[in-house]
Formats: structure tokens, C-alpha cells, sequence
């Protein structure tokens, strides 16, 4: 049995962590450390587990020997420093942290201590991302020129985040620090490290962060792929799609579609595909196993790619406030 410490309930994924710890019979969840006492003691009597209220107690206990961290982004950089000091493996909610230079230092502070680390990323486990990985790996859809990934919700425009997700000085950000992550994180998976990052971004609602953002990310071989988020669409699956020289590949929300040039070079060749890769296990379920079994951090779930979702998206914060491309 790995024993695990939670640090803060305030990410809005914390309930879904603490279900599948509890359901994949490998964890005992020892305590739980929270920012807002209240609200710690609350969800600690809730899920039957110790509440502490001194980070500094909490963080240096021997009973456990790694943490899941659902703490506001801006405090990562000083609660999971400390956490690496004490020897803790430590899974992560995304955004690692909300600036290049907290990141490289935080980052520099968890390689020091040799602990297990890992980020939530959880589409980089998703069969439909790793089918078209594939699609580009083999070269099916010959040189790859364009990309755009979409996630949206209606969060701002039908008034359900709640009022926390606004104060930027915790979350670092808006809908693009939030869901603004994943095109970052897929794209990056799909074709590296961006050479130069244009961002836009709007408050029609009027909130205190971003609620509408579009960056454009010029990659590898004159890539050019669109990183698309808004906290004020309804009805919006997620949307990846990739165009090259021999074929293109849609995925929209549970379905893809593939097309590519015929023998003859003259038509087209459409098929939805049905047949994908086995999904990974989910970002959390493959730290327990790596803690459990002391294997190394799971791949694409690592501090090169926190630092790397770090650098891009504050890059489009730096582009839209500027009004320039920012070069990597």
C-alpha cells in the first residue's frame, strides 16, 4: 500500500483524485493539509482522514511518503518545494507553476531531492491522442503543416465556476491557465517545443481574468497549429484536428475521421476509425504504480513537460499583454 498526504482540497478535480485513490485498492489516504481550515476539516472528516492544519507538521510526517497536490497554482512553488525537501514523491494538478522562473526553480528544487514526480496531463493518455501520434509518427499524413486544438466550457457565460476561480493571484490566470492547458500540453506532445507563441485574448463578461483566448504556436518545419480555450461556449466537444501534405485527421469529441489521398492522387479517402490504442491509465493511477513499484517518473508526465506547459502558456499571457510573438 502506498500512504499518501493531500495538500488542499481546492482544485475542482480533488473529489475525482480521492475517488479513484480510494477505488484502486493501493492507497491509504493518511491526512489532508488545507489552506482554508474550514474547508480542510470539512472534507477531512468527510473522507474519514487526519485534518492538519500545520503545513510544516503535516508535510514532515513519517507516515506517509508522497503527496496529491490540489493546491491554488501560485502556492505550488512554496508547498511542493518544501514537499521534495521531505522526501515526498508528488503528483501534481496542472499548472506546475505560473511563471518560467518559478517553474525552473521549483523544478531544479524536485530534481535535487530524487523524488517520483509526476503531472496530471490526462490526454496524453486518451487512445484518440495517442491513435493520431501514431498517424504522425509513421508519416501517414505525409508533412505536417497546420494544427488546432479546442477546449471550451460555458463556465463564465452560464455562471457555474465558482467565485475562487477568478481570484488570479491565486490561479495565475483564466481560461487559459485552466483549460487552456490541455491544447498546450497535447500539441506539445504532438510536435515539441514551439519556436514562437502570438496570443489573444477577450473579457466579454467582464470578469477579472482571461475568458476567451486563442494562441497560434509556430512548431517545427513551419508547423502552425491554434491553441484555442474559452470559459464562454456551450456545447463544445473537444477538437483536435491535424492537416499534412498526404492527409488530415479530425477527432471531435468521441469520434475521428481520417482522410487521405488515393492511389490515383485525385480523390479523397474518408473512414471513421474504430479500432484505437489501449488508454494509458490515468496521470494518478500512474504515479501510485511508480511509487509502489519505484520505477521512474511515467513518460510525457514529467518536469520537462511541466516547465514546457509552464513556459508556453505564460508565453501567451506575455503576447497578448505585449502585443508581439513571443520567440522561444
Amino acid at each position: 500500500m502506498l500512504n499518501v498526504g493531500l495538500i488542499s482540497t481546492w482544485h475542482v478535480h480533488t473529489d475525482d483524485y480521492v475517488r479513484q485513490l480510494k477505488e484502486c485498492g493501493k492507497v491509504n489516504i493518511v491526512s489532508l493539509w488545507d489552506e482554508n481550515p474550514k474547508k480542510g476539516k470539512e472534507a477531512a472528516a468527510k473522507w474519514n482522514i487526519e485534518f492538519d492544519e500545520d503545513y510544516g507538521k503535516f508535510i514532515n510526517r513519517k507516515d506517509f511518503s508522497a503527496v496529491i497536490c490540489d493546491a491554488p497554482t501560485a502556492m505550488h512553488p512554496a508547498l511542493l518545494s518544501k514537499a521534495a525537501a521531505a522526501g515526498k514523491d508528488i503528483f501534481t494538478e496542472k499548472v506546475l507553476a505560473v511563471t518560467s522562473a518559478e517553474v525552473t526553480a521549483l523544478a531544479e528544487d524536485i530534481r535535487k531531492a530524487g523524488v517520483i514526480f509526476t503531472i496530471s496531463l490526462p490526454l496524453r493518455s486518451d487512445p484518440k491522442v495517442l491513435y493520431i501520434k501514431q498517424l504522425l509518427d509513421t508519416g501517414a499524413l505525409g508533412r505536417i503543416t497546420g494544427a488546432r486544438f479546442r477546449r471550451s466550457h460555458s463556465g463564465v457565460s452560464d455562471h457555474w465556476l465558482p467565485d475562487y476561480w477568478f481570484d488570479t493571484s491565486m490561479t495565475g490566470g483564466g481560461a487559459m491557465m485552466d483549460l487552456g492547458a490541455h491544447p498546450v500540453y497535447v500539441l506539445s506532445f504532438l510536435f515539441g517545443v514551439p519556436k514562437r507563441i502570438s496570443g489573444m485574448s477577450t473579457q466579454p463578461f467582464g470578469t477579472s481574468s482571461d475568458e476567451n483566448t486563442i494562441a497560434i504556436a509556430e512548431f517545427k518545419e513551419g508547423i502552425l497549429a491554434m491553441m484555442e480555450t474559452s470559459f464562454v461556449t456551450f456545447g463544445t466537444p473537444d477538437i483536435l484536428e491535424v492537416y499534412g501534405t498526404e492527409g488530415s485527421v479530425f477527432m471531435h469529441g468521441e469520434e475521428i475521421k481520417v482522410s487521405t489521398k488515393s492511389l490515383n492522387g485525385l480523390s479523397f479517402k474518408n473512414a471513421k476509425m474504430e479500432k484505437l490504442p489501449a488508454a494509458k491509465p490515468a496521470p494518478i493511477l500512474q504515479f501510485v504504480d511508480a511509487c509502489i513499484n519505484r520505477t521512474n517518473t511515467p513518460e510525457g508526465l514529467g518536469l520537462d513537460d511541466a516547465v514546457l506547459l509552464t513556459r508556453i502558456t505564460e508565453a501567451v499571457y506575455q503576447s497578448d499583454k505585449s502585443g508581439q510573438a513571443i520567440k522561444f
